[in-house]
């Protein structure tokens, strides 16, 4: 059974759909451990709610590698998911979890990535460029901000009236349908 760290900064939706997936199912994997760095985060109540641990930690202690490596030994982590982390992983991290570490865009990657593009900030974008659709990236995470192989994209038709509120809608929905199967299936 495969141990799976999801690091995340906000809400927690993604994360809660995944624990609920592998957690509640037979899916080759178990959610082991929350990373928050982010205190008060709707992900910590709902992790938590789940029965799943969780480790607030500052910016300074994730980029610590003694400290970051002893967590991960702690909890035997296999696999890292990155569900709304807002920090850059540092590369010890990346390369320990090197081609076992994915994260999800709210766009179709190279469109709508890189530094401050994140959340609604790429939905206002998606919606200002004028685009026709828009969706989803699952990536290998690398030193590089929304680097690394594409494994998976879903798209989503836009409309002249769609809004951000609309779009992170649709968004909304192609993480919860995709997310946790593309995990699966990438590592499991």
């Amino acid at each position: 059974m495969r141990r799976i760290a999801i690091f995340a900064s906000g809400n927690g939706s993604n994360a809660e759909n995944i624990i609920r997936y592998f957690n509640e199912g037979d899916h080759g994997a178990v959610v082991a451990l929350v990373v928050c760095n982010r205190p008060g985060a709707g992900v910590i109540g709902r992790s938590e709610r789940l029965g799943v641990p969780v480790r607030v930690m500052s910016a300074a202690e994730i980029r610590d590698a003694d400290r970051m490596t002893k967590v991960m030994d702690e909890y035997e982590i296999d696999i890292v998911v990155l569900a709304g982390f807002l920090l850059m992983i540092p590369a010890f991290l990346t390369e320990r979890y090197h081609d076992r570490m994915v994260n999800i865009h709210p766009s179709l990657l190279p469109k709508f990535g890189g530094k401050g593009m994140y959340g609604r900030h790429v939905h206002e974008a998606v919606v200002a460029a004028g685009e026709t659709e828009t969706g989803i990236t699952i990536h290998l995470v690398s030193d590089e901000c929304d680097g690394g192989r594409i494994v998976f994209q879903a798209r989503v038709g836009l409309t002249p009236d769609d809004t951000p509120e609309s779009v992170e809608r649709k968004i909304h929905e192609l993480e919860r349908v995709h997310f946790p199967r593309v995990i699966e299936e990438t590592f499991c």
